[in-house]
């Protein structure tokens, strides 16, 4: 449960402050937590005229049994700029997903020079209506569930990563109902006691652009959003009162895309998704081994350094390499997770790809003779693009199980570092599978698979084989991936 109250109240405030931070001298009580105390102070940056601007605070605090992580969301009025053609708005900024107390209560305290708390806080910028006196709080739980996903899954965001989220927004008619994150543009990087704290601008789009920045990049649809003013413009504000697409605006950027496409393939090398994986080489009978999410027994979990690796993998995709490579288990990581921020993580994968893969002494690589994929509709419809867009230009795509650890990652003959090979091209570590397709077999694939671009036209369940190859794929329900009996 969450309240809306003025700031006077901490962040704005600190903890019984009244409104001793309206001063503007820059002078806070003992007591305002220094985490609170950076952000705080890159928002007075911004806004020296709104020292208490409205707050959405959780009631009972995360780190007190609450449901809600963020502690605060502040929304400030911003004026635009006329001369950009940026339109006048309210800016919504998080408190929660970076430390802002430094005493392990909910981050663990990792030191100074590393990424405070997940390294991040999140912003929102919601186009104005007229006559509108006061910020609508629905972005404040917008805001939420995204820190939720982010706390329950310890997956982080990124710039140009995207969320599919099929609702509205703010649970309107709207056709914005998906996002994609960006650098926030004028908010700047906090060095915190706790660490350095960035801020990520959550972005609404259609679905039509949620797909284009999935068969593409989401930097690149960030740009054309930003060329066309009613979509977003310079400071990408939304407007959830859009009704044409950016590609229904101007049906040339569509061109741009396509021939992006074809260029480049996509950046997007993996999703969180509802998958499983059975290894059919076993009887039936023997599921210790078995991958099949949600099995009555606990299932075996991912080693820390699968972990790792799989969430490198993960973030990995905003680049494209020159060489792909599997991202190598580097222990300098704090909770396995890459906190460099774009311009520098293309220079870390390329110092890094020459390096040797450490091996996982303890967990034995497993050859499998033949197996059997599980997937959802939306997974499902993405396979196409793993295959066209990712394998054939020689990389690589890895599916995450949302409700437990399966993973699968579809490799190509010119990814390194995958465990998976030619003469073996099913392995598994625990419960990750990699599979090595060849380019003959992903063509092959691609043709079998046609119908998955029309989802809407086939009945589930829906299954493919190659008996030869020794694989099925499944599209099933997705009752089956939440009926733990499954």
């Amino acid at each position: 449960m969450e309240g809306v109250r003025p700031g006077g109240a901490p962040p704005a405030g600190g903890p019984g402050s009244g409104s001793g931070s309206g001063s503007g001298s820059g002078s806070f009580p003992s007591l305002f937590p220094p985490g609170l105390h950076g952000i705080y102070g890159e928002c007075r940056r911004l806004y020296p005229d709104q020292p208490n601007p409205l707050q959405v605070t959780a009631i009972l605090k995360y780190w007190l049994g609450g449901p809600d992580p963020l502690d605060y969301v502040s929304m400030y009025r911003n004026l635009g700029n006329p001369a950009l053609n940026v339109p006048e708005h309210w800016h919504y900024v998080s408190f929660g997903l970076s430390d802002l107390y430094g005493d392990n209560r909910v981050h663990e305290f990792t030191g100074t020079d590393g990424p405070s708390g997940f390294g991040f806080e999140l912003t929102f910028r919601l186009k104005r209506e007229t006559g509108e006196s006061a910020p609508p709080t629905w972005p404040a739980e917008l805001m939420q569930g995204l820190a939720r996903y982010v706390f329950q899954s310890e997956n982080t965001f990124c710039s140009g990563d995207h969320v599919s989220w099929h609702s509205p927004l703010d649970n309107s008619e709207s056709r914005i109902q998906h996002m994609l994150l960006t650098e926030d543009p004028q908010m700047q990087p906090v060095q915190t006691p706790f660490g350095v704290v960035t801020f990520l601008q959550i972005v609404g789009v259609c679905t039509e652009e949620l797909h284009a920045a999935q068969q593409w990049n989401g930097q690149g649809i960030l740009e054309l959003l930003r060329t066309v003013p009613v979509a977003g413009g310079p400071w990408l504000i939304t407007d959830m009162r859009r009704g044409e697409t950016i590609f229904e605006i101007d049906p040339h950027l569509q061109e741009r895309v396509d021939k992006g496409i074809e260029t480049d393939g996509s950046n997007l090398s993996g999703v969180s998704a509802k998958c499983a994986w059975d290894d059919l080489s076993r009887p039936p009978e023997d599921d210790e081994d078995s991958r099949s999410i949600c099995i009555g027994t606990q299932p075996r979990r991912l080693s820390g350094k699968d972990t790792e690796q799989i969430r490198e993998t993960l973030r990995r995709g905003l680049e494209i390499n020159s060489k792909p490579v599997l991202p190598p288990i580097n222990a300098q990581r704090q909770n396995g997770l890459n906190h460099d921020r774009a311009p520098s993580r293309k220079d870390s994968l390329e110092s890094e790809s020459s390096a040797a893969i450490i091996p996982h002494e303890l967990i034995r690589t497993r050859q499998l003779e033949s197996v059997h994929l599980k997937f959802n509709q939306e997974s499902g419809a993405l396979i196409p693009l793993c295959l066209r867009g990712r394998l054939l230009h020689g990389r690589h795509f890895t599916y995450k199980s949302i409700t437990g650890d399966t993973a699968i990652t579809f490799v190509s003959t010119g990814v390194e570092g995958a465990f998976a090979t030619e003469e073996h091209p099913y392995a598994a570590h625990g419960p990750w599978l990699q599979i090595l397709l060849t380019e003959e077999f992903v063509e092959r694939m691609l043709e079998d698979l046609e119908d998955l671009n029309s989802p809407e036209e086939f009945k589930l369940p829906k299954e493919y084989s190659w008996p030869e190859k020794k694989l099925k794929v499944s599209i099933l329900p997705d009752a089956v991936f939440d009926n733990p009996l499954h």
